[in-house]
C-alpha cells in the first residue's frame, strides 16, 4: 500500500492483468545475509530460501532456473533468476543488484528480455517481463530511466528487514487522511 510501482511505458500498456502482479518493494528478512554482501551471495540466499522467496513474490510464479543461459551470437549470457508467471503467461527475468539502481542496469535487462523473447518464449506466450531488484532506488531516477524504455520492465527495491512499525503506522494514517478529502 505504501509503494509506488514504477513500470515502463510498454509494461503499463499491457492489458492482461499486470495490475498487482508485482510489488514495488520486497522484504528479504528471511535471508539473514551479513553486510556487506554481493550479488552472488544474494542469489545463493534466494535459491536456498526459494519457498520463502516465492511466497514474497506472490501467487502464480513458477521457478525455472538460476543463472539461466541465453546464447547470442558466440557469447553466453546468464539471467540471474528466471520464472514463469501462470496468470500473465510469460517468462519473468529477475536481475539482482546488491547496490543502488543505476540506469545502465536496464540495458542489461532489456538485452536479456530480447534474447528470451527471440529464442526461448513460445508462440502462445506473452512477451517476457523483466524485474530489476536493487538494494535501493531513487524513484525520480527510475522514472527518467523507464520513460523511454520499450521493454516491459520494472524496478523494485528489496529490504533485508521489515519497515519500522512506526513508519507503517504513519503511512497508513496518511493514506486514510488523503482518502478523506
Amino acid at each position: 500500500m505504501i509503494g509506488n510501482t514504477k513500470l515502463s511505458t510498454v509494461l503499463r500498456e499491457f492489458n492482461f492483468g499486470i495490475t498487482n502482479a508485482f510489488k514495488d518493494s520486497y522484504i528479504f528478512d528471511f535471508l539473514n545475509l551479513p553486510e556487506p554482501y554481493n550479488e552472488s551471495d544474494l542469489q545463493r540466499g534466494l535459491i536456498h530460501q526459494m519457498k520463502n522467496f516465492i511466497l514474497e513474490l506472490g501467487k502464480e510464479f513458477l521457478f525455472i532456473a538460476e543463472e539461466y543461459k541465453v546464447q547470442v551470437g558466440n557469447s553466453d549470457f546468464y539471467v540471474d533468476l528466471l520464472f514463469y508467471h501462470r496468470g500473465l503467461q510469460c517468462l519473468v527475468a529477475f536481475e539482482l543488484k546488491a547496490d543502488k539502481f543505476k540506469p545502465e542496469h536496464l540495458g542489461q535487462l532489456n538485452f536479456y528480455l530480447e534474447a528470451l523473447d527471440r529464442d526461448v518464449k513460445k508462440a502462445n506466450e506473452n512477451p517476457s517481463i523483466g524485474v530489476l531488484l536493487c538494494k535501493d532506488k531513487d524513484s525520480e531516477v527510475v522514472e527518467y530511466a523507464l520513460s523511454r524504455s520499450l521493454s516491459p520492465t520494472m524496478v523494485a527495491e528489496y529490504q533485508m528487514q521489515l519497515t519500522d512499525k512506526k513508519l507503517l503506522q504513519q503511512k497508513l494514517h496518511e493514506l486514510f487522511e488523503n482518502n478523506q478529502v
